[in-house]
């Protein structure tokens, strides 16, 4: 199933990227507005920097293929049901497959990350159980799982996470050590609503819609550090080893 869909706003019939933005600002503004984007990016990143050359890493909601790049000195596996996103190219796939039966062999990976693509899949349980399966006894699972996000790539998209969803779906699968962190807290939440109401305003309408919106969206953030708790999130990054 998709991976990246954290980048879209809208539906699948009317998606907006956020990626031609992203690519014009600085990187400290990227990264201050999409924080859960770069947390994501980072945890990816640090999970391709642990592994030795050689190791075997499924990317399993592969989508494009974003994340390979990152993996050049492991034998990277890329697979996707490929039904997501009618506008995404899925030629670079490994692998077109179904994760609720991965076509691979009992421990076959050293690694496997699976990134905001659970919520797409009708059978999430029946998915991580897959992913324990093929993994190695010690190989390690990156998880990305979303919270509170709007409808996308309909009509796929089924299920939202709290951090006791998830964390039950790993312990079910086979994992432990497991750590489920926030991507942000109420004011991140808040000030990604505030850019996301930008979609409804057209024309003429942008402009107060922008002096209505904008201050929120660049205010809310630096005011994070109030949410203590966190039960208000985009979405979870989770860790853990399979058993």
């Amino acid at each position: 199933m998709p991976a990246g869909v954290d980048d879209h706003v809208g539906s699948a019939e009317a998606s907006v990227s956020y990626e031609p933005l992203r690519r014009r600002v600085p990187k400290w503004l990227d990264r201050y507005l999409w924080f859960f984007e770069n947390a994501i990016e980072d945890a990816v990143l640090g999970l391709a920097g642990s592994l030795p050359a050689g190791a075997r890493v499924l990317d399993a909601g592969a989508g494009e293929g974003k994340y390979k790049h990152l993996f050049g000195s492991a034998r990277y596996t890329g697979l996707d049901l490929a039904v997501g996103d009618q506008q995404w190219d899925y030629a670079g796939l490994d692998v077109l497959g179904d994760l609720t039966r991965l076509p691979f062999g009992d421990g076959t990976f050293d690694a496997c990350l699976s990134v905001v693509t659970l919520e797409h899949v009708r059978e999430p349980a029946a998915v991580v159980a897959e992913m324990g399966r093929t993994l190695k006894r010690g190989g390690r699972l990156l998880l990305v799982v979303p919270q509170d996000w709007e409808v996308h790539q309909a009509p796929h998209d089924y299920f939202r996470y709290t951090r006791y969803g998830v964390r039950h779906l790993l312990e079910q699968g086979g994992f432990s050590e497991i750590v489920v962190e926030s991507g942000g807290g109420y004011f991140r939440l808040m000030g990604r609503r505030m850019l996301n109401g930008l979609q409804f305003f057209k024309g003429v309408a942008m402009v107060p819609g922008a002096l209505l919106l904008l201050p929120g969206g660049l205010l809310f953030p630096l005011l994070d550090g109030l949410d203590r708790e966190r039960n208000f999130t985009l979405g979870y990054l989770c860790t853990a080893i399979k058993r």
